[in-house]
Formats: structure tokens, C-alpha cells, sequence
């Protein structure tokens, strides 16, 4: 990929600044213009080349933060070390040209009142660091010590390290396709990856892409697309989406035939949704409530349910969230998804499915889940997901027939995903009507 060239001037990299601090402060996330207004004013490179530039120091927090620390004997202010993360990874990981990355960066901190006595620290800091380059590709320091800590307990520290090796790098994009691809695997090109999920190395403003505004695909990663396969979605099918936003799976579930109602408590994620669906000549019902209170009698042939999560696994694209979670969000955010599976499980009919899914890498959120629910929720059991299926990694599936999708599972990279799905037993009644129809085939047989 061809970077954004660098800007000559200081407004875009003011602009990272403040999207790095808000991103590092928990004030926004990186898609939020809001956190960064000075954004909106830039031409289209500039911008890209501002977040380009947060995501890249994002990636390499941790080895960054560790060289600064051992050059710098005082905690600067933290406008100063946000200064110096952009500044390193300009000329240590970008390729730009080392004088004008040092440059560039004093020009900055002259030009910002709270950090212009520092600007002697930035040039002789950034200088140290480029005669002598850190290894910001270390997966020792990639992820938080408490999350490596975790990964370890959780999987081994092998397999904890490959997962954090995988943060460093930038993701391809993956795409969901709604039929044959045509002339689009060469417009765009474009790489299989499982059933309708294609990949490419190409990155940028998808809205300009071929085949967008046709409505002919619509972004999702490859991990994302495979809960809504899991319900085996086809014609009459109801279903119900909770926490729908920003409508990937909805997409999926309508494109096959279902009848589908998306539910999520926030109306200004639901205006994606409804644009998408727009743009993709797709029809849901689209409501905006909580799913846990939702007023409606309504009962479903299969509910699925992307619950509010941590969202570690998602690291590729959004590598804030490493930083942003503490380790007492995890236990919070467990005790609301148990909630959520209560009021998914009781909008599920008789004989129906439910699919349970979090993009975390946290057992809490993912396998934790599986026995709490089966004990609070009889009359479910768990419906084990073969090897494979919904063009899940095989090496995905746990011995009790759940998925626990790690980074490292797809060539390329993943999201971390943990997916479970469960069969509502029928009723007596049903029972007792499925027992005399099975008799009655037999008597006929």
C-alpha cells in the first residue's frame, strides 16, 4: 500500500494529536470526527494521513512507550509523549525522512503553548531513537502486560504471543458479496476467504470503491460473518437481531430470505443500518430499544444475539481498545451479557436457535457465558457447531462445539470472536405432536 504523502504543514498532524489523546483518554474512538475537529478541515490525504498516523502509533504503544521511557528520566506532559509517539513512528515505521520527521515534530511542539519549553526534549529524543531503533514489533509489549497476562493463562504463552504479534500489522479488508463477485474480484482484487467473505489488500474510503454505492457488497470481517451463517438463515425465516448496529449480520440474514427485525438501544447506530439497507435494496424491520426491556410479545424462529463486549478481538482495526478496557470493565460488561441471554433466550420460540456471539478475547465474556446460561435457561441446550461451519476456522471449535476464533486462526489475520449456539427444547405440546408425527410416518412406512 502507498501511504498518504506527509504534510508539509502542522494541521493534520495537530489533528492526530487530538485524535490520539481522545482515543487514549476513552473521549472517542477513531471514528469520531468530533474528537479531532481540526479533521474536517483537511484535504482527503492529509486526513487519511492523520489517521494513519494514530492507528500506527496505536499499534506500537507499547514498544514506543517503552523506548521513550528509557530515554526520557521524567514523566514529560502528556501532550509532549503524544508529540514524540508520532513523531517516532513517522520515521521509524512510516518511512518518512528522518530530519523532517524530527522537524516536523519540534514545529509542533513549538507551535502548542503547553509543550514549547519541551521542544529540546522532542529533537534530542527523536534523534536518539532513530541513531538507535527500538523493536516496536516486540509482542512482549504489543498488548497490555494484564491482557498478555490473560491470553497466557487463557491459551499459553505461545499462542499468546502469536496473537500479539498480530497487532503490529494493518488488516486487509474484508468484504461481504451478495452473489457471484464478476468483474469485481479484478476491479478489486479480491481474494476468497470463506463462502460470500472476500478479502483485499486495498484500504481507504470504501464508499469510492466499485460495486459500494450498487450496493453490491457492504464491509464485514471475515470472523463477523459467521454467526448469522449459523442460523442457517433462508425464506420465511424470522429472526431477531439484538444490538443490530452497524448491521453486517443484518444484511446477511435479509440477503438470504429471512424475515428479519433489527433491534439496538442506540438511534444514531441504527441510521447506519437504515442506510444500509438503502443502499443494498435490503428490507428489515428496524427498531430502536433496549434489548433487555424491549416491550414485545414476540417470539422468533432464531435470535441472534452480537452482545456488548470489551471488543479485544477487534484490535486489528481498532487498536484503542486495547488500552481503553480495564480489567474491571471485563467482569461489568460479563454481567450484562448474562442479562442480555436471558432476554434473547425468552424471545426464542419453541424448537428454535439462538446464537450468542462477543468480539472479545476474554473467556469471562465468551466461555464463561456457555454454563451460567445453560444453568439459568433449562430448557436450552447447546447446539454444537460442526467443524467448518459458517466458514469458521476449523481450528476454531472447542470441544464442546463453540468457537473461540483467535487472530491467529486465518492466514492474513482475524477478528477474535467467541460464538455459541443453542437449541430451545420444544414444548410438551410440541413434543407431543412431533412424537405422533414421527408414529405416524413410521405406521405409513
Amino acid at each position: 500500500m502507498t501511504e498518504p504523502r506527509l504534510p508539509t504543514g502542522l494541521p493534520a498532524r495537530r489533528a492526530a494529536l487530538d485524535l490520539l489523546a481522545a482515543a487514549l483518554s476513552q473521549r472517542a474512538g477513531l471514528e469520531d470526527d468530533s474528537a479531532a475537529p481540526g479533521l474536517a478541515g483537511l484535504e482527503p490525504r492529509d486526513r487519511a494521513f492523520a489517521r494513519i498516523l494514530v492507528l500506527t502509533a496505536l499499534r506500537r504503544l507499547g514498544p514506543l512507550d517503552r523506548a521513550l521511557d528509557a530515554r526520557i528520566p521524567r514523566p514529560p506532559p502528556e501532550i509532549v509523549r503524544n508529540i514524540l509517539r508520532l513523531g517516532a513512528v513517522q520515521a521509524l515505521v512510516l518511512g518518512a525522512p528522518p530530519h523532517a520527521a524530527v522537524s516536523a515534530s519540534v514545529d509542533l511542539a513549538e507551535s502548542l503553548a503547553e509543550a514549547r519549553r519541551f521542544k529540546g526534549l522532542v529533537n534530542a529524543v527523536l534523534r536518539g531513537l532513530i541513531r538507535e531503533p527500538p523493536n516496536l514489533s516486540d509482542p512482549e509489549a504489543l498488548a497490555p502486560s494484564w491482557l498478555l497476562a490473560r491470553w497466557s493463562a487463557a491459551w499459553g504463552r505461545t499462542s499468546a504471543l502469536a496473537v500479539a504479534a498480530v497487532i503490529a500489522g494493518e488488516p486487509d479488508t474484508d468484504l461481504t458479496l451478495r452473489g457471484d463477485p464478476g468483474a469485481l474480484t479484478e476491479a478489486l482484487g479480491l481474494t476468497q476467504v470463506a463462502a460470500d467473505t472476500w478479502r483485499t489488500s486495498r484500504r481507504g474510503e470504501v464508499s469510492a470503491w466499485e460495486g459500494f454505492a450498487e450496493g453490491r457488497w457492504w464491509v464485514q470481517d471475515a470472523s463477523a460473518a459467521v454467526p448469522a451463517r449459523l442460523l442457517n438463515p433462508r425464506q420465511d425465516l424470522t429472526v431477531l437481531d439484538l444490538c443490530a448496529a452497524p448491521g453486517g449480520k443484518t444484511l446477511q440474514l435479509a440477503a438470504a430470505g429471512a424475515e428479519v427485525t433489527a433491534l439496538d438501544r442506540s438511534q444514531g447506530r441504527l441510521h447506519r443500518v437504515r442506510e444500509n439497507l438503502e443502499r443494498t435494496g435490503l428490507t428489515a424491520e428496524v427498531i430502536a430499544a433496549d434489548a433487555a426491556t424491549w416491550d414485545d410479545g414476540r417470539t422468533f424462529d432464531a435470535v441472534l444475539l452480537d452482545a456488548p463486549c470489551s471488543a479485544t478481538g477487534t484490535f486489528r482495526r481498532n487498536p484503542d481498545v486495547l488500552w481503553a478496557v480495564k480489567p474491571g470493565d471485563i467482569a461489568a460488561l460479563a454481567g450484562a451479557q448474562a442479562r442480555l441471554l436471558d432476554a434473547a433466550a425468552r424471545r426464542v420460540r419453541p424448537g428454535g436457535r439462538l446464537v450468542y456471539c462477543v468480539c472479545s478475547l476474554e473467556p469471562e465474556e465468551g466461555e464463561g457465558q456457555v454454563a451460567g446460561f445453560l444453568k439459568r435457561c433449562a430448557d436450552f441446550a447447546l447446539d454444537p457447531i460442526a467443524p467448518g461451519e459458517g466458514g469458521a476456522p476449523p481450528g476454531s471449535r472447542l470441544e464442546d462445539g463453540t468457537l473461540r476464533i483467535l487472530p491467529t486462526h486465518r492466514a492474513g489475520g482475524a477478528d477474535g470472536f467467541f460464538i455459541a449456539r443453542f437449541a430451545r427444547r420444544p414444548n410438551r405440546r410440541a413434543r407431543r405432536d412431533l412424537a405422533q408425527a414421527a408414529g405416524a410416518a413410521k405406521s405409513e412406512a
